[in-house]
């Protein structure tokens, strides 16, 4: 593996605050069909175009000290589409994983996925899945979560559901927290959609609640590390204060 510059010198390169890197990305993978449909291209071919922005944006976050990045892959109202595309999806999800697992465990980052492991999915795909996790789990540069058969509503249904098989008596914010699919992830400091759609279309709802929202208006496959330090600079340039006031007032 080739060596890598420090965040630092990666930071400063992009006019990036080294001290002020968002610790979550979160990123909704929008544009993949007009992608193609501009293009005079079947829907399918805009999906396959944007893996390579799946993992230059994973690049471009990690080089730069993101410990947690997380794509919505594929969502749990997304199984309405066209059954040929879902079939797509399905095996392009198990494709991706076959093609770019050892290179993302070469890079030291473990690999997650977020969502429903039910008889929807094929059970090829759920053995990507599990060796993919197996393979990079003791992993400790970053983490790459992949939101697949993933609807904020649903974490947050399964979360209540365990908390009454659990038969807690006091529920609190830390009582369903500790019940989401992954406890230990944080909170999501910057929340990316391409495409120029503005909506948050039921991603991480619980992790969402203090995120700094950007939108861009490139299409996906398009979406380059460039794109990603835009988002962050932008990120940067905003006055988080959680409720709060700020010194000014």
């Amino acid at each position: 593996m080739k060596a890598r510059n420090s965040h630092k010198d990666v930071c400063e390169s992009h006019k990036i605050d080294p001290n002020r890197v968002p610790n979550h990305v979160g990123v909704v993978m929008d544009g993949n069909g007009r992608w193609a449909q501009q293009r005079g291209l079947e829907r399918t071919e805009g999906h396959a175009a944007g893996e390579s922005a799946i993992l230059e944006s994973l690049e471009a976050a990690v080089d730069i000290g993101v410990k947690w990045y997380t794509v919505y892959a594929f969502s749990t109202e997304n199984w309405k589409r066209p059954p040929s595309e879902v079939a797509f999806l399905m095996k392009f999800n198990e494709d991706v994983l076959v093609r770019r697992r050892d290179y993302i465990h070469e890079l030291g980052i473990r690999i997650r996925f977020a969502g429903r492991r039910d008889w929807r999915v094929p059970k090829r795909l759920l053995r990507r899945i599990e060796e993919s996790e197996e393979l990079t789990r003791k992993n400790k540069r970053a983490n790459f979560t992949v939101a697949f058969n993933y609807g904020g509503r649903t974490e947050i249904v399964d979360a209540v559901q365990r908390l009454i098989d659990d038969k807690v008596k006091k529920v609190d914010e830390k009582a369903i927290e500790s019940r989401l699919y992954y406890p230990e992830m944080p909170d999501v400091d910057l929340f990316v959609r391409t495409s120029g759609e503005y909506r948050i279309s039921n991603f991480l709802l619980w992790e969402l609640a203090y995120s700094e929202l950007v939108f861009t208006d490139v299409l996906w496959p398009d979406f380059s590390r460039d794109h990603l330090y835009e988002a962050v600079r932008e990120y940067q340039a905003r006055d988080r204060r959680y409720g709060g006031i700020n010194a000014k007032g």
